[in-house]
């Protein structure tokens, strides 16, 4: 069987209650509100006078309501979370740098590539996590459906590789914010390739994708089965993302842009530090020569 019409099969049985899109319509309903209370797209101004306690206070130190708000909107989607207010503090600290990123993300004039690979880094906890980035941008700009509530190129490509009949990922050269566009771009061609699932929304499609083809970063050990074809699918996915790590280390050593030792300290650097290993690709593309 074909992915697509597995695809058909699969999203022809879920949700027989409704009871997702019920949820889905009440996330997009708060999506709305926080949008209508933080007018960016609409009116640049607004940015200027986005007041620092409203990102972090002080005295006591506790999360500001712009954060607060985005967060509690997300929470039904985010299938990881952000343990350290240190970047929303740091926000507070930068606002400068901040709003220039705002201005970045509400523009429709700039790719959602170049969205993501504006220098969040600048910001500390921003560049190490892009997750916290790709929220922002996403609550900007999912009424325009062409991004999806996935804050991970993991995620991301374990779904393509689940749902996507073709699979030409020629992704070398690419940045971080232009492969996590490639693989939302694939995503989306498959959702729209079937009439079924062409008028979902892009939550709702979101929220199938993560009920029917789990990654397994996001099941916990007491629920995942124990059966001999679970463990394959784990392993599966563990083995295509260290083959795609293995060939950018082995291109870079090629190339003379790392030595044998550094070829082992960044392997075992992916092998420690699961939640660090996009930003860790993404540093090592950056020493690719075209």
């Amino acid at each position: 069987m074909s992915r697509s019409n597995s695809l058909l099969e699969k999203a022809s049985q879920f949700d027989s209650n409704n009871s997702i899109k019920h949820e889905v319509a009440i996330t997009l309903g708060s999506l709305k509100d926080f949008r209508q209370k933080y007018r960016f797209t609409e009116n640049l101004r607004e940015i200027e006078w986005l007041d620092p306690d409203k990102l972090f206070r002080v005295n006591p130190d506790e999360t500001g309501i712009f954060f607060n708000l985005m967060e509690t909107v997300l929470r039904p989607l985010v299938q990881t979370t952000i343990n350290s207010t240190n970047a929303y503090r740091n926000a507070r600290l930068q606002i400068k740098e901040f709003k220039k990123l705002l201005r970045t993300v509400v523009d429709d004039r700039v790719s959602l590539a170049q969205k993501i690979d504006a220098p969040w880094e600048r910001i500390g906890g921003f560049g190490q996590n892009m997750q916290l980035a790709l929220k922002i941008i996403y609550c900007f700009n999912y009424e325009k459906e062409t991004l999806l509530p996935i804050f991970s190129v993991q995620h991301l490509k374990h779904f393509v590789n689940r749902v996507a009949d073709m699979q030409v990922w020629k992704t070398k050269f690419f940045s971080f914010g232009q492969e996590y566009e490639h693989f939302t771009n694939e995503l989306l061609r498959a959702k729209n390739n079937l009439e079924l699932t062409k008028n979902w929304s892009n939550l709702y499609f979101t929220r199938f994708l993560y009920h029917t083809y789990p990654p397994p970063d996001t099941e916990s050990a007491e629920t995942a089965p124990s059966t001999s074809r679970r463990s394959s699918f784990i392993v599966t996915d563990e083995q295509l993302s260290l083959q795609d790590f293995m060939k950018l280390l082995g291109v870079l050593q090629k190339q003379g842009k790392i030595t044998g030792e550094q070829f082992r300290e960044n392997r075992d650097l992916w092998t420690r530090q699961p939640s660090e290993r996009e930003m860790l690709v993404q540093r090592l593309k950056k020493l690719l020569t075209p």
